[in-house]
């Protein structure tokens, strides 16, 4: 194989044909030269052979990672395919090679020209497919979801459902589902994400029960709420230590806050008679160790109520006797 032999774009501009079998005799069964892969990939996209262009562009990338024009050829490729999503990625990736291997006048141009054009597409793809979901969808998937610091999970109350009959789509400020039922019903869920996320960080799960939904955050802060209505509050960091229980409903209730706020309540509550003795004997019992808990609930048992002890020495070596005030008669029902 001549090393010396040079293809350029001019040269496989002219004739395609010629350079394609020109280039399939420099390269032979080895197809090892990363440049030439990459001229190569070139004429199969002037020949409208798209997939061996990808083939090409690709192995040209193995061989030589910071070969920019390799991405650009695979974008160009894949975009004439209809794979818009992974030409973009090509083309943006190739995009930041590009400053340092400068292959040639005006590439900066030519990258973002191809990635606003798969943008544009994509946008397009993405319009189509909410109408398509519009149309065919009728009620909204049943969704529970919590967090954790890195993550949001979103759980699809669906049973049975087959890996086929889920689609999830995920976009930086929203999550589109539909999920076809056993039964043949199409449901759909499409929210508003509250914060952002990292779509391509993102995942899903489909289990015998539920579809479960986890998206990656872009910050570590703490969701007040799932959705998002065009507003966003105040951003809170994530605090690992407070329980937080979110639900699908608009809000989400801080437990640990909520618990402490009644037990501030009833400290402060004025009790009297009977409530105020049943107060205190709570206290003792939620207050107390594990003995004096015994020793209260086998005394008010064996006695009928009648008596109440927190000495677990002392009930636990005998049957506790009913014991009613002076001025009260026990009766067996």
């Amino acid at each position: 194989m001549a090393s010396d032999r040079s293809f350029t774009d001019s040269f496989i501009d002219a004739d395609p044909a010629r350079a394609l079998e020109e280039l399939n005799e420099a390269l032979g069964e080895t197809a090892d030269n990363a440049e030439w892969l990459c001229q190569r990939a070139y004429a199969h996209i002037l020949l409208k052979d798209f997939t061996s262009a990808v083939d090409d562009a690709k192995k040209a990338q193995q061989l030589q990672p910071g070969m920019a024009l390799a991405f650009l050829r695979t974008g160009i490729a894949e975009y004439h395919l209809n794979n818009i999503r992974a030409a973009h990625q090509a083309f943006t990736a190739g995009k930041g090679l590009e400053v340092s291997s400068l292959f040639f006048t005006g590439a900066t141009e030519a990258f973002q020209t191809w990635i606003q054009k798969c943008e544009e597409k994509m946008a397009t793809q993405d319009r189509n497919e909410t109408s398509d979901l519009q149309r065919t969808a009728t009620p909204h998937v049943k969704h529970d979801w919590y967090q954790t610091e890195s993550q949001v999970t979103v759980t699809l109350m669906v049973k049975n459902v087959k890996k086929e009959d889920v689609r999830i789509m995920f976009q930086e400020n929203e999550l589109k589902a539909m999920v076809k039922l056993p039964s043949g019903e199409v449901c759909s869920l499409n929210i508003h994400l509250l914060h952002p996320v990292v779509p391509e960080q993102s995942t899903y799960k489909i289990l015998s029960t539920k579809v479960e939904i986890k998206m990656k955050k872009t910050e570590a802060i703490r969701w007040e709420k799932l959705e998002g209505e065009g507003i966003l509050p105040d951003l809170k960091h994530f605090s690992p230590s407070q329980n937080q229980y979110p639900s699908s409903s608009h809000y989400t209730r801080n437990w640990d806050k909520l618990v402490g706020d009644i037990k501030e309540e009833e400290k402060n509550e004025k009790l009297e008679g009977d409530a105020a003795l049943n107060k205190l004997f709570q206290q003792i019992y939620s207050d107390g160790s594990d003995e004096v808990k015994k020793a209260m609930n086998k005394s008010f048992m064996e006695s009928g109520g009648t008596v109440l002890s927190t000495n677990w020495m002392d009930v636990s070596k005998r049957k506790v006797d009913v014991n009613p005030p002076d001025d009260m008669e026990f009766k067996q029902y």
